[in-house]
């Protein structure tokens, strides 16, 4: 079984987390299972102020761990690259990268005309590009509209698929 792994990229506000959060349940449905990993150009907070976990690194501690009989989350102090994180999700069938516009991965590009209107990412790497603008996209890239998830989800899951790189699990 082979994973496969699918950038979805796009300027700032360009709508990239909307998109995975309407298709997530689509693929799912399909019986592909995701995992996504977002990357952030920012220092974030790991945990919510208040929390264990948060008061523990707050106090010092270089890493912390919650966990219930169904998930987990860590935090650690540590510079980490996304494929250590995609090696921690053997099971996923296609891990959803959020972000990474200037990698080398296949990605589905999102470009908005009240936010950016050209393309960001080498059109060599698209797989699909999600737009409201007219003729940007590369010849021979299919285009779909931002709010069609539905449909950007099946060319998504169709890509995922092929060569049987894994069985969906419906």
């Amino acid at each position: 079984m082979k994973q496969k792994i699918l950038a979805v990229s796009g300027v700032k506000n360009s709508g990239k987390t909307t998109l995975l959060e309407k298709m997530l349940p689509l693929l799912e449905g399909r019986g592909i299972r995701c995992a996504v990993i977002k990357h952030d150009g920012h220092v974030f907070d790991a945990d919510r102020e208040g929390t264990d976990t948060a008061r523990m690194l707050g106090a010092g501690a270089f890493g912390a761990a919650i966990f219930d009989g169904e998930k987990f989350q860590a935090v650690k102090r540590k510079a980490v690259s996304e494929q250590e994180l995609i090696a921690m999700y053997p099971e996923a069938d296609l891990i959803l990268l959020e972000g990474f516009k200037y990698s080398a991965y296949p990605k589905l590009e999102i470009v908005r005309s009240k936010v950016s209107g050209s393309l960001s990412c080498d059109p060599g790497t698209l797989v699909a590009l999600v737009t409201d603008c007219e003729g940007i996209g590369p010849e021979g890239v299919p285009v779909f509209l931002p709010d069609d998830a539905e449909k950007i989800a099946a060319y998504v899951a169709d890509w995922a698929l092929e060569e049987g790189a894994f069985q969906p699990r419906v």
